[in-house]
């Protein structure tokens, strides 16, 4: 089974849950020497343990609050990490709308010459709308978004499988897109988003998708609309889930300290994350009492018990068509007791 994690790009976030628990981190970004060997210690203990893939996520703004704090430049840490890594796949997150997809393929071609073929991209049509009017992005309607990355896919795929491209849209157009050097292979494609718009364009570009964290029926119904949708398009899909283990001896241990987290969330601060991720469709719905641990609903998938559990429930979301756990890594019994078994699925 694939494995993946996030890079260390974001200091500052979750704070729904009020200080006093280990689900909080708090912290301003390090510079310089701290910097590079905060990461470059990161990496190091992510292929020793035998992690696949990384993803460098992008947060233009956030305060820590309602959603992490600001990140490091997706771009700049991924050059950096491509130079300190072996082994890692390599995963960017990117905003279509702020940056031209012609660029993007020629910085990422040379990405993949670099890294011998490690590099892919997550394209996430974006649902943080203040950050679209501070970097002076058009916002457009939900759909209309993910229209917008769909034309930013397609110039991408054309541009890494054919020598010229041309192409006119209504959002992105390219008149002789020549990539050299060439990349050494076909592009790899993941995506966000769980909502219709986010299922069609799966169906007609990508090759993956990241879900936010989820019970196992309501991850199983995602999977299902997806795959119909891909197959009438003469394509197939694999599917990432994001979790957040809380691994302790017993079941019982676990979910007293969910329950204490659950007491300590901030209803001020749990508003304030539902009014900053109302641009989404289909996550952050509230609807799960334990979404609100986390960012991305990670506590959700109930990675929570003995490791005997945790295993259990992983097997069950592996057998409705999860390929891929997108890992919050903290948790020390997880790493220890349980990470080994699911790299050897």
């Amino acid at each position: 089974m694939h494995t993946c994690t996030w890079a260390p790009t974001v200091f500052r976030g979750p704070a729904v849950v009020s200080a006093g628990t280990s689900a909080q981190t708090a912290g301003v970004a390090p510079t310089g020497s701290a910097l590079t060997g905060l990461v470059r210690g990161h990496v190091e203990r992510l292929e020793q343990l035998g992690i696949s893939h990384l993803l460098i996520a992008q947060r233009w703004w956030g305060s820590g609050q309602e959603m992490e704090g600001s990140s490091l430049d997706c771009f700049a840490m991924t050059a950096w990490i491509s130079a300190v890594s072996t082994r890692l796949n390599l995963v960017t997150a990117v905003h279509p709308g702020f940056t031209q997809p012609a660029v993007v393929a020629k910085w990422g071609a040379t990405l993949d010459q670099l890294t011998q073929g490690r590099w892919s991209i997550n394209l996430t049509s974006g649902w943080n709308l203040r950050e679209f009017s501070m970097y002076g992005v058009p916002p457009l309607a939900h759909d209309e978004r993910y229209d917008r990355t769909a034309e930013f896919a397609h110039i991408l795929r054309a541009a890494w499988r054919h020598t010229e491209v041309t192409f006119s849209g209504r959002y992105f157009q390219v008149e002789g897109l020549r990539l050299e050097p060439r990349p050494t292979g076909p592009l790899t494609v993941f995506q966000g988003g769980q909502s219709d718009a986010a299922l069609a364009l799966a169906a007609r570009h990508s090759d993956w998708m990241f879900l936010n964290g989820g019970a196992p029926d309501k991850i199983a119904g995602i999977i299902r609309r997806a795959r119909a949708a891909a197959a009438t398009e003469g394509r197939t899909l694999r599917f990432a889930l994001y979790a957040a283990p809380l691994c302790r001896p017993t079941d019982a241990e676990a979910w007293a300290e969910i329950d204490a987290r659950l007491a300590r969330i901030d209803p001020v601060l749990a508003a304030r994350r539902r009014e900053s991720v109302s641009g989404a469709q289909g996550m952050w719905s509230g609807a799960d009492p334990l979404g609100p641990l986390d960012t991305n609903e990670g506590y959700a998938s109930r990675l929570i018990g003995s490791p005997e559990t945790v295993l259990e429930r992983i097997a069950a979301f592996r057998a409705m068509g999860v390929d891929m756990l997108h890992l919050d890594l903290r948790d020390p019994l997880f790493v220890e007791a349980v990470l080994p078994e699911v790299l050897r699925l």
